[in-house]
């Protein structure tokens, strides 16, 4: 069963570090600044950061709970302004769009716990 909670870390921290190259290119940040990010230029690469960061922090257990509390500070904003689903009128993107939101929900409740548990066993903090 310890061998559980390094998998658990790695399962939920791939999401992170898989899409760190993405913030670094042009049309992410255009689409974000379409979405109205301010200093989309500044801020989506500074996204980049936090969620590499955070998310190699979780996944070694090496400082874990400020890696959790980075991937919140990711988390909250880019989920309140790149996944308004109740502002859309096609069906279908609103959709798309709510599921995101509740995808991005759920993983804030993964770092909440991580935040609180801290990394658990196989980790380089224990």
């Amino acid at each position: 069963m310890r061998a559980l909670v390094p998998v658990g870390r790695a399962l939920f921290s791939l999401i992170f570090i898989t899409a760190v190259f993405g913030h670094f290119s042009g049309a992410t940040i255009a689409q974000a600044s379409a979405h109205g990010v301010p200093l989309a230029t500044v801020l989506v690469p500074l996204s980049g950061i936090l969620s590499m960061v955070g998310g190699l922090s979780v996944l070694l257990g090496y400082r874990a709970r400020f890696g959790a509390f980075l991937l919140l500070l990711f988390l909250v904003p880019v989920t309140l302004t790149m996944h308004q689903f109740w502002g859309l009128h096609d069906p279908q993107m609103a959709m798309l769009q709510k599921v995101m939101f509740m995808k991005n929900t759920a993983l804030a409740g993964a770092a909440l716990l991580i935040m609180y548990h801290g990394p658990g066993p196989v980790s380089l903090d224990g």
